[in-house]
């Protein structure tokens, strides 16, 4: 199959074993040359991925907050950590499917992007299970896809407002989790977030390239229009603390770390 198709099959998968898994095979085919790119290929977005049955999805503002120094809290908060990567599975499966005719180069990152992802939803379910539990076993919300619908239309809007906004916040949240968690004593938690943080910086970096060539390649200046489009689209509100050292290595210009160190 070509790589839009494959891409689909992987989006369609439900069970969050068999979509880990066939990103993984799709990413190592890819790697050996065994999958036909059709960068051109108009493709039918798919604007319903397949997710299990559980968790129970939930409006944001109703998902329980917990402590993070109970066992519960703690457990809590990895699960959430973990709905997210298996959103952003779909988030950079859904990058490399929805656009067509950018370079192959593109499709190459988000296909790395998802293999990541999807390593990183293993780690973080491994070390659920360690403590009793597994993915699902928590209420989520659907915010991470809900933002992929909202810039479908155009990949420049997508650069900007997933990987520059949604998980430059994670960049930015990092720090505060591995405090808590050391205090919870919980160092195997911390080596999974380091693992993470030092991906999601590479993921961040990818969008900010991409970002910065679709800006160039419209004739915009990427700082401005990057703040428009944060207004645009009515984007999360980016709040301090920033990671500023993280977000540099992300691809951040000193323009935009400027402004931020004044919000």
């Amino acid at each position: 199959m070509s790589l839009p198709q494959r891409l689909a099959e992987c989006l369609h998968a439900r069970q969050s074993a068999d979509k880990v898994a066939c990103v993984h095979v799709l990413q190592a085919d890819w790697l050996d040359g065994r999958v036909d790119a059709e960068v051109d290929v108009i493709r039918t977005p798919v604007d319903s991925p397949g997710q299990p049955d559980r968790p129970k999805l939930i409006p944001p503002q109703q998902v329980p907050r917990r402590r993070a120094d109970t066992l519960i809290g703690r457990v809590a908060l990895i699960h959430a950590l973990a709905h997210i990567e298996f959103n952003a599975i779909n988030l950079a499966l859904d990058a490399a499917h929805r656009f067509a005719g950018m370079p192959i180069a593109y499709y190459a990152d988000w296909l790395r992007v998802a293999d990541e992802e999807a390593m990183h939803f293993d780690l973080l379910n491994a070390h659920l299970a360690s403590l009793g539990h597994t993915y699902g076993d928590f209420p989520a919300h659907n915010g991470l896809w809900e933002m992929a619908l909202k810039t479908a239309h155009d990949p420049l809007v997508r650069m900007a407002l997933v990987p520059r906004v949604l998980e430059a916040r994670g960049l930015d949240a990092t720090p505060l989790i591995v405090a808590k968690l050391k205090t919870a004593q919980d160092l195997r938690m911390v080596e999974i977030l380091g693992v993470i943080e030092r991906d999601e910086i590479g993921h961040v970096a990818i969008g900010s390239h991409w970002f910065n060539y679709l800006c160039c390649a419209r004739g915009l200046e990427p700082v401005a229009t990057f703040r428009q489009l944060l207004v645009e689209y009515d984007a999360p509100p980016l709040k301090p603390p920033f990671n500023l050292d993280a977000r540099r290595k992300a691809g951040f210009s000193q323009p935009e770390l400027d402004w931020l160190s004044q919000l």
